[in-house]
């Protein structure tokens, strides 16, 4: 799909307030709002935009920890790493997982109330999951710049 300036307009909207009303979306990116329901509906069918979420303070929510946590595994390309994968996906604490180049093969992002509670985690859930040969954690001190608007000015085809 080539994205012209409209949708990039239309995107970078959505992202600052994705509860926009169709109305004010199509008059802050200059169209109507039919043409604006259109091009919205297409970047959804697109996989362009792939859902609607609301931003939660962590804090707020009693999760003041956040981990960073580098995981190497026994053997990057088999059937334990596949497992680890696998694994991953059902453990509520961990909100992303990216498979990374470098000394390890996974790097995870943990949110949990505090410093117990990721002992727990560590010890009777992450150093149990399959095929885990070492994992280092790495404590945030403070959030500098926290996950926002995506980029969206160099793009021209997605």
């Amino acid at each position: 799909m080539i994205l012209d300036d409209l949708d990039r307009r239309i995107l970078a909207a959505l992202q600052a307030d994705a509860r926009i009303s169709n109305v004010d979306l199509a008059a802050r990116v200059g169209l109507s709002p039919s043409p604006c329901l259109r091009r919205v509906r297409l970047l959804e069918e697109a996989g362009v935009i792939a859902g609607y979420h609301a931003s939660l303070d962590r804090a707020a929510l009693g999760l003041g920890l956040l981990v960073f946590v580098s995981v190497k595994v026994e053997r990057h390309h088999d059937s334990g790493a596949d497992a680890f994968r696998q694994a991953v996906q059902d453990l509520a604490e961990v909100v992303s997982c990216h498979l990374v180049s470098g000394e390890a093969d996974f790097l995870l992002q943990v949110m949990l109330p505090d410093l117990p509670a990721y002992e727990r985690f560590l010890l009777e859930t992450l150093l149990k999951l399959p095929g885990v040969k070492d994992i280092r954690s790495n404590f945030a001190i403070a959030t500098v710049k926290a996950p926002a608007a995506l980029p969206l000015g160099h793009l021209s085809r997605v």
